[in-house]
């Protein structure tokens, strides 16, 4: 099983502000515990959690929702991590942005 999602490579503008969900069914069922972060890879993965997540993460049933993230940089790469609890397991699944003017 992949730790990435099918959707990745993502282009979001550098003024936009966009929610993302990830369904967690081929990892497992009911997550909790969630936590979101960013790294900047374009800049040694430095940790952007503060400066490009805007809120925080929420739960409907086998889905995640994000939050916001905005205020990326132009030709910049980042990488959103999801780490979640299902049952007695814990799993982190990750996708990339591509900052675009």
């Amino acid at each position: 099983m992949k730790r990435g999602v099918k959707e990745t490579g993502i282009i979001q503008g550098e003024e936009e502000e966009l929610i993302y969900c990830v369904t967690t069914t081929p990892w497992g069922s009911n997550p909790f515990n969630v936590v979101v972060k960013a790294y900047d890879e374009s800049d040694a993965l430095k940790d952007v959690t503060a400066t490009v997540l805007d809120g925080a993460a929420t739960i409907s049933g086998d889905v995640i929702t994000t939050p916001a993230v905005k205020d990326l940089s132009e030709d910049h790469t980042y990488r959103i991590e999801i780490k979640f609890t299902s049952g007695a397991n814990i799993y982190e699944t990750y996708f990339y942005i591509v900052g675009e003017r």
